[in-house]
């Protein structure tokens, strides 16, 4: 397993666009479609330390948004051992992040984001 403190060149305009993305969503009022763009985000960054900690933090203050104890309680613990989840090389791939599945299940990654680790060049 290669082992990357940040996130590599090619994959970062992935996880950008899909920060930017969300971003779009939730200023205009989607919260659903906002919330997908943050867990492709999660999937995208969360072998990198720095991207799994700032996608856990944008969850936490979605929860804060929706006014949700659960996502709020939730993302606590995330923010704080995701980051060090992705140091270490133990993160659950696939997993979208969210406080509404188990933290330490992995996930299968759907065609199209498999389709940008490929085009990157990174391997899961």
């Amino acid at each position: 397993m290669k082992f990357y403190t940040s996130i590599p060149k090619k994959l970062k305009p992935y996880f950008k666009l899909e920060l930017e993305n969300y971003q779009a969503k939730y200023s205009s009022g989607n919260l659903n479609n906002a919330w997908v763009h943050l867990e492709r985000a999660h999937i995208i960054g969360q072998k990198y330390p720095y991207a799994h900690t700032l996608v856990h933090w944008k969850m936490l203050q979605f929860g804060f948004k929706i006014k949700s104890k659960k996502e709020i309680f939730g993302q606590i613990p995330r923010l704080f051992f995701g980051g060090v989840k992705s140091f270490v090389g133990k993160i659950p791939v696939g997993n979208p992040g969210g406080a509404n599945v188990p933290p330490l299940k992995p996930f299968p990654i759907g065609e199209d984001l498999q389709e940008i680790f490929f085009q990157a060049g990174i391997t899961n």
